[in-house]
């Protein structure tokens, strides 16, 4: 009997051990399908080394403090992304450098007429140095979430980089709201004039005039301005998207559905970088007269004639109509 009471006392504590563990650990058989014909060992490989407790909010997948697609996330955000935004920018940044020192900037080759023409209204140019000056803040401090730890830490310390990130941080959620406004504002603005046309696929032929003295016609926006137009829509609805997604946590996915969005986030902001640098290029120190677009708003006709010779005429028989609508009235007023 005495052998017989120990064996029960064996087996009762075993039984109340294994409660105990599969109580504070979440089983395997939790994560997989239970009701499978067969777990494949991938499946069961998949879910090792998840960590996962209980909360007291409603949304229970925040508690898990680790899952095996982090491992995966940490090595994309830590060497591939690295590897992507540094090919991407340092890459473009050579090209730039390279092709003006071979090229230099593109001047007008019959000089300046004198004659300034309106190229964009106050309201567009306060929308586009809007989001420039968001997009300029946020490209910073983003880049800083991902090169700020092994470039910047090490030359200003850690309290200096703490204090750093902290403001860049805030920089970045709240200077959001604003891009996203000037993006849609953008794309509604601009619209009209950015839609591809055959004039388009004639400019790329002839490589828009950048080398050489080819300046092939184009309406108001030529092929490459229609190109970065699409592009700000397009990737600021991309970054915007997945970014409100990571300002606001588990309101449209779990922690996979956020890893996912932090990965396409970063990508497509590493990308949008590299092109705004050829923008900006273009836009100051690569073409003469380019910033005064969007500087006072005017450009000379020449340059208006160089590049963009179709919507100069529309421009000018514009002017040309509107000029011979008011001789009736002031003769009549005279």
């Amino acid at each position: 009997m005495a052998s017989l009471a120990k064996c029960v006392r064996l087996a009762l504590g075993a039984w109340v051990l294994s409660l105990m563990i599969s109580a504070s650990v979440p089983s395997i058989a939790q994560q997989v399908n239970p009701t499978a014909s067969a777990v494949k060992e991938q499946q069961l490989l998949q879910e090792l080394n998840r960590i996962q407790g209980r909360v007291s909010i409603p949304d229970q997948r925040s508690g898990v403090l680790e899952q095996p697609a982090g491992r995966e996330w940490r090595e994309f955000r830590n060497v591939t992304l690295r590897w992507i935004g540094g090919i991407a920018i340092l890459g473009t940044l050579a090209v730039l450098v390279v092709f003006y020192l071979a090229c230099g900037m593109v001047r007008l080759q019959g000089g300046r007429a004198g004659r300034t023409i309106v190229r964009f209204s106050a309201f567009e140019r306060f929308v586009h140095w809007m989001t420039a000056t968001c997009f300029i803040t946020l490209a910073i401090s983003g880049l800083n979430i991902t090169f700020g730890r092994p470039l910047l830490l090490p030359l200003i310390g850690h309290e200096a980089f703490s204090e750093w990130s902290q403001w860049a941080k805030y920089a970045h959620n709240y200077l959001s709201f604003p891009f996203t406004i000037g993006v849609v504002l953008i794309f509604l603005m601009w619209l009209g004039g950015n839609i591809p046309n055959k004039v388009d696929v004639e400019w790329i032929k002839r490589g828009g005039g950048i080398v050489g003295h080819d300046h092939p016609p184009a309406y108001r926006f030529n092929a490459g301005q229609k190109a970065v137009y699409w592009i700000v829509v397009i990737g600021g609805a991309a970054v915007a998207v997945t970014g409100y997604e990571l300002m606001f946590p588990f309101y449209l996915s779990g922690i996979e559905g956020m890893q996912m969005a932090q990965m396409v986030h970063s990508t497509v902001a590493m990308l949008f970088v590299a092109v705004m640098l050829a923008h900006i290029y273009i836009g100051t120190i690569g073409m003469q007269g380019a910033f005064e677009a969007m500087g006072s708003g005017t450009v000379d006709a020449n340059w208006a004639k160089e590049h963009h010779s179709l919507w100069l005429d529309e421009e000018d028989a514009r002017a040309a109509t509107n000029d011979a609508r008011s001789k009736p009235a002031a003769t009549a007023a005279e």
